[in-house]
């Protein structure tokens, strides 16, 4: 059902997109079968794989979530390069994670870099703000490459800890609602982390939804285990 909502997002604004859904599970992979075998969801699919992204062509799109959370960090890291490997040019992966009802989520943009190795683009954090005690409860979601570094002395460690002074700074907005101080919260802390703050990835639109987006740069990790040399992360904004 996951991959039917995302199939019925991206065709009201791509009318002519094929959408695949990539199970391991061949019983899955049976039961979206059936849900398309009547005909009624021209374009989409389902097939039996992995990470070798079993499709006629390669994809300009591929999303990817919860699947890298058994992974050890440098698995993950190598799982990054093979899909992105995989993509057509100028194609985007989308990976992250999500709770079970899908109001914490976190996850990275990210392309080729014409290299064989993954470019890490965007992360973005989001909640159903109505729940969210603090923005720093967020952690529990962040992909694999970084949920072990939030720790004092790491970028993600820092953004998150000054989130959370945003956020009690921007409690009187909470008289408003949790959207409105979401994006007081958002606002303060633009002043000190490049927060993207223009549509496509920022604005208040985007604010109002309970995402923040920014470049991974402001959470990259000093020393991704073997890639210092061969991952930068992208700076532009």
């Amino acid at each position: 059902m996951t991959t039917v909502e995302f199939y019925r997002r991206l065709r009201a604004v791509a009318p002519r997109l094929e959408v695949t859904g990539i199970e391991i599970d061949p019983d899955r992979v049976a039961a979206g079968r059936a849900v398309v075998a009547g005909g009624a969801y021209e374009g989409l699919s389902f097939r039996h794989g992995g990470f070798e992204l079993p499709v006629d062509r390669p994809p300009d799109l591929v999303r990817a979530f919860n699947v890298l959370r058994q992974y050890e960090e440098p698995a993950a890291w190598r799982a990054w390069d093979d899909l992105c490997a995989r993509l057509a040019p100028g194609g985007v992966l989308i990976e992250g994670t999500c709770d079970e009802i899908g109001r914490r989520a976190v996850w990275v943009g990210l392309g080729g870099d014409g290299a064989g190795s993954a470019r890490p683009r965007t992360i973005t954090f989001a909640a159903h703000l109505a729940t969210l005690e603090r923005p720093s409860d967020l952690a529990e979601r962040l992909p694999k490459t970084l949920i072990h570094r939030n720790v004092p002395g790491e970028r993600v460690h820092a953004l998150l800890t000054d989130f959370d002074r945003c956020w009690a700074t921007a409690a009187p907005y909470s008289a408003f609602g949790p959207r409105a101080r979401w994006i007081e919260a958002v606002s303060l802390l633009a002043r000190s982390h490049p927060v993207y703050a223009r549509p496509p990835y920022g604005g208040r639109g985007r604010w109002r939804l309970g995402e923040v987006t920014l470049p991974w740069s402001a959470v990259a990790p000093e020393d991704p285990p073997g890639r210092s040399r061969r991952l930068r992360p992208d700076r532009t904004r």
